[in-house]
């Protein structure tokens, strides 16, 4: 119960804060887990559930749109069913729906509770991260957003190889059956120790209107990002009326909860302009984030051939970098300006991102390592610098709500970021060979000799000449595709330092007046 008189985080003990913060941060780390650990998993879900690779994508695609639709919601929800309700109903959610999860027996089954997880786990993510900036002092926020985005950065990384690990020495059902035990213990702890917020809003009738127009805008803006690469995007009819419903939903959406006086999405708090500029270089960070881990995973599997665990295994000293600057970046907050940790993060993965240019077909373990290690390290300067400059000039019951619209961001970043170089390396991979093979013909002196030398060694193996010629003949092909697929691969990462680059001007935007961690985020709301 508030005691009025005293600032919120003044009603919890330093014990209870880190009780919470643990409650918090299982919760969050089991939402982005999830979010990635189901790939690995589902060539043997297709087997087990019969299920084709389009059908079984629902497993993964009803997750998102579920998250995706909650997430900008749950500041009126922890309104509306007071924070403590919401928040602990929200864990007990996830962790239901994940052992349903484990139990389905059909396609249908496993999709239906995967939305329920969805749905669930936003407030994981939102509700946790506006908890946290209400029950902590100020001089505290940092070093606590530090050790939280941990569990943001961290999850994506090791989700695949623990998904990995799980589905080869057990089963695919375990990797939703491990969130129980850990769900348990996160809603009883947020049960015991979690009080409703003392800035939330009065209760108002529900937003029917509002909330049906942003499910229908962003679920049709998602389900475009996740299927446009293999529809052919906007050669598809499908693609086009999903861009058409989600255009026209998204707009009324916004005309209309800025019509009226309660909305379900406070979209005023966009006036502020910090706020807006640091959830627009969230998306940013959200791209990046997602995007390099899934298309660096994609060329080890595709290119190098590697297992998803192995990938999985390689890409851990990047989240150990990571999860290593986290506290670093944490003192630091009290003694620098957050906007130029997040520059000095910016430009670490920038020269992370321009590092993979030397990607070739031997690219091996030590090749990545310094990459990841910088990538990971400029990851850590990125996340609670950024959260501390965008949700720092917040005030009162804004927190809660900007918190929903920030983590939205991030995540359409990511979504958008996985569509965009998807089919930015299929195009660039096609117009690699239309270049290569412009050099590939019998009248170049140097392919002419490439086949007489691939031709002379199949003959050491005992093929005949004219075997022998063709078996050249295809190696040949076969290297000029895979020389054009790592150079769409290094255009990729190339393209996502330039987005940074491009995104940089927005950090002039936003408030470098938050030293130290120290916003006055706990101020009454006027």
């Amino acid at each position: 119960m508030s005691t009025p008189g005293i600032a919120e985080y003044d009603e919890y003990t330093p014990a209870e804060r880190w009780i919470i913060m643990s409650a918090l941060m299982l919760g969050a780390l089991m939402q982005v887990i999830d979010s990635s650990i189901v790939n690995v998993a589902i060539p043997t879900m297709m087997g087990t559930l019969g299920a084709t690779l389009t059908q079984i994508s629902w497993v993964s695609t009803g997750y998102i749109i579920a998250s995706v639709i909650m997430l900008p919601l749950t500041g009126w929800m922890s309104h509306y069913f007071g924070r403590k309700r919401y928040l602990a109903a929200s864990i007990m959610t996830f962790t239901l729906a994940s052992f349903l999860c484990g139990t389905a027996h059909s396609l249908t089954e496993l999709v239906v509770y995967r939305i329920l997880q969805g749905a669930g786990g936003a407030a994981l993510l939102s509700t946790a991260l506006a908890t946290m900036m209400e029950i902590f002092p100020p001089q505290q926020l940092g070093m606590v957003q530090a050790i939280y985005g941990m569990a943001i950065m961290v999850g994506p990384t090791i989700g695949p190889t623990l998904g990995g690990w799980i589905t080869d020495n057990y089963n695919w059902p375990w990797i939703f059956f491990i969130n129980v035990p850990l769900g348990i213990a996160a809603s009883i702890l947020a049960m015991l120790f979690v009080h409703d917020s003392r800035y939330a809003r009065a209760r108002t009738r529900i937003d029917i209107i509002g909330i049906a127009l942003l499910a229908i805008g962003l679920g049709s803006l998602q389900l475009m990002l996740e299927k446009g690469n293999e529809e052919g995007w906007f050669s598809s009819n499908y693609i086009l009326w999903l861009a058409f419903i989600s255009v026209t939903g998204i707009v009324a959406f916004v005309l209309y909860e800025l019509h009226i006086p309660n909305p379900a999405v406070n979209l005023r708090v966009m006036r502020n302009r910090s706020f807006t500029a640091g959830s627009i270089y969230g998306a940013v960070v959200g791209m990046g984030l997602f995007g390099g881990v899934f298309i660096l995973p994609v060329f080890l599997q595709q290119l190098r051939h590697y297992t998803a665990q192995q990938s999985g295994v390689l890409m851990l000293p990047g989240a150990l970098a990571t999860a290593a600057m986290m506290p670093v970046v944490g003192k630091l907050s009290s003694k620098v300006p957050p906007r130029y940790l997040v520059v000095f993060g910016s430009i670490t993965f920038i020269i992370s991102s321009v590092m993979m240019r030397n990607l070739t077909m031997d690219t091996g373990p030590w090749d990545l390592f310094w990459p990841l290690v910088l990538r990971g390290a400029g990851m850590g300067f990125l996340f609670a610098p950024l959260t501390l400059v965008t949700l720092g000039g917040l005030k009162g019951h804004e927190i809660a709500e900007g918190t929903g619209l920030f983590s939205l961001l991030r995540q359409l970043g990511g979504s958008a970021g996985i569509a965009l170089l998807s089919t930015f390396i299929d195009h660039q991979a096609t117009a690699h060979r239309a270049i290569l093979s412009e050099h590939l013909t019998m009248v170049n002196p140097l392919t002419q000799v490439r086949l007489s030398e691939l031709q002379y060694l199949f003959q050491l193996k005992g093929f005949d000449p004219i075997t022998a010629y063709y078996a050249g003949a295809k190696v040949t092909v076969m290297s000029l595709l895979g020389q054009a697929a790592v150079l769409s691969f290094i255009d990729a990462f190339l393209l996502i330092a330039l987005v940074f680059v491009l995104a940089a001007p927005l950090l002039l935007l936003v408030d470098n007046n938050v030293p130290g961690g120290k916003p006055d985020i706990h101020a009454a709301a006027e």
